[in-house]
């Protein structure tokens, strides 16, 4: 039969636990920064399912280690019962859009129609599958995308963004080139503010935007890769739902 605690021994029982639990924390904090001093900034630490068994965090990294830090383990956490990936599971949540603090100044806006429903992507103007996708993008009806230029395929990658971006009209200069292929003038060394572009490599890298193209909704659902029309459709139909 089981003993129901006294509120009293309920609250010392929950106090002892969390004591421990940052005792745990602190000696692997302090174990891991002595023998592994080159490991990037521990963020968090917390207990996993498993006794004894505590996930580090490293930035969007999960790594787990037992109690005193003398053991790491590399790799990912299953649920045989569900058959969940607990590592995915918890990374796609660090790693999760919130649209509606999406930095949309760092954007190129495109509004099609009406504009009602909404979308951002990530694309690099060097990216082929960016110049079909784009094409697509364009046939979509009452949308608004939010082009967020994410050079990451090389420095010329980054020449055409701030080109695009500092262009007089950054949405027709975007078009033009993905789909008419023609480039805007060179900015070369006139003076432009394209802080934005390193803004956008940041904030892909912090939700592991990790290719081009990547389309986020409104629902904070994201859709890699050069997914066709109909595919857009229906998860835009399905975010503005939500």
């Amino acid at each position: 039969m089981k003993t129901k605690l006294s509120p009293a021994l309920a609250v010392l029982a929950l106090l002892l636990g969390a004591a421990g639990a940052q005792a745990d924390d602190a000696a692997i904090r302090k174990a891991l920064a002595e023998r592994m001093p080159n490991l990037p900034k521990i963020d968090e630490i917390q207990k996993t399912a498993i006794p004894g068994l505590y996930e580090v965090r490293l930035g969007a990294e999960i790594i787990y280690a037992d109690e005193q830090g003398q053991y790491l383990v590399f790799g990912e956490l299953f649920d045989t019962k569900s058959r969940a990936n607990l590592t995915q599971a918890r990374i796609e949540k660090l790693t999760a859009f919130e649209f509606a603090k999406l930095p949309l100044k760092d954007s190129i806006p495109i509004k099609q129609g009406s504009g009602a429903r909404k979308m951002a992507v990530f694309v690099d103007p060097n990216c082929g599958y960016c110049k079909r996708f784009e094409r697509d993008l364009a046939a979509l009806k009452n949308v608004t995308i939010y082009t967020f230029l994410y050079p990451i395929l090389g420095p010329d990658s980054n020449t055409k963004s701030r080109d695009i971006w500092c262009a007089k009209d950054p949405g027709k200069a975007w078009r033009d080139w993905m789909i008419g292929e023609k480039l805007p003038p060179s900015v070369g060394d006139a003076k432009c503010d394209a802080d934005a572009l390193g803004r956008n490599v940041a904030l892909g890298q912090k939700h592991r935007v990790q290719g081009t193209p990547a389309a986020v909704f409104e629902d904070g659902s994201r859709l890699p890769g050069a997914v066709p029309l109909d595919r857009l459709e229906q998860q835009l139909a399905k975010s503005s739902r939500s």
